[in-house]
């Protein structure tokens, strides 16, 4: 095991670590760590990262049904097209992008790339929504919501190919999405979207299962760590303000996407 793969378990469970203590954001590192770190093939990268968001948010989405922070209702009007277009997304677009998608002059832009690049592009949306301070709290919070079903149908859909094809789990995207149409509380949108980021994200990479070569023993070992930071970052969230620790994560985060950007065009 060389120096990177060490680097690269440790991002592990830094991963674990985020997610415990902020409740999101951490699988926004998934891909860059087994790309760069453990040298894994991008599109593989993303699957192994859908893997690992799936089940580290099964874990957070456990802790937080004991806490009484999960809407079941609104999870599953939210999953169900999001779920759809993950599957579909990891089954149909991913393997039918070209190899070589343009060439300008000497530079190609090829599959890997383009993963790579548009990866880092949510990054830096991500980042912008962990370093502003979210106002989107919802005046009211009714007991019987009206959903906006065909907005919320879009959304579920774009939420699915986004995370489809980046194996990222969109919470960034999820959670005002909850708040602003379905009413809910910003502790349960939360809960609730971890939840929608678990089934999701699981049932896109059974979409993948067909089309790539899994390294089951990595991917289960990788993921193990992950969950370990989990539970550390959960017990930490106890003593250390989650809040401070998201801007400044946001700002990680937003460096990381513009140093990917570069390196994969430069």
């Amino acid at each position: 095991m060389d120096i990177s793969q060490v680097f690269g378990y440790f991002g592990a469970l830094l991963i674990g670590l985020v997610l415990g203590l902020i409740g999101g954001g951490g699988s926004i590192l998934t891909v860059p760590i087994l790309v760069y770190l453990m040298s894994v093939n991008p599109i593989t990268a993303t699957a192994y990262s859908l893997f690992v968001v799936g089940v580290s948010s099964v874990f957070g989405t456990i802790q937080n049904i004991k806490k009484g922070l999960v809407d079941f209702k609104t999870a599953l009007v939210f999953a169900i097209p999001a779920f759809i277009a993950v599957y579909l997304a990891r089954k149909l677009i991913v393997p039918a992008i070209p190899e070589t998608i343009f060439t300008v002059g000497d530079f190609i832009l090829t599959k890997d790339i383009g993963i790579m690049v548009f990866f880092a592009i949510i990054m830096l949306l991500a980042s912008i929504s962990m370093i502003k301070e979210r106002k989107v709290t919802p005046k009211s919070s009714p007991t019987n919501v009206k959903f906006n079903y065909p907005v919320i149908i879009i959304e579920g859909l774009a939420v699915g190919v986004l995370t489809g094809i980046v194996g990222a789990g969109g919470g960034f995207l999820i959670i005002p999405a909850l708040v602003l149409l379905a009413k809910l509380p910003m502790k349960k949108a939360v809960g609730t979207s971890l939840l929608i980021i678990a089934v999701k994200s699981l049932i896109g990479f059974i979409g993948d299962i067909e089309n790539l070569e899994i390294d089951w023993s990595f991917l289960l070992v990788f993921t193990a760590i992950s969950v370990v930071g989990i539970f550390i970052g959960s017990y930490l969230s106890n003593f250390i303000d989650g809040k401070k620790l998201k801007k400044s994560f946001g700002w990680f985060v937003l460096i990381m996407g513009i140093y990917i950007i570069l390196k994969e065009l430069l």
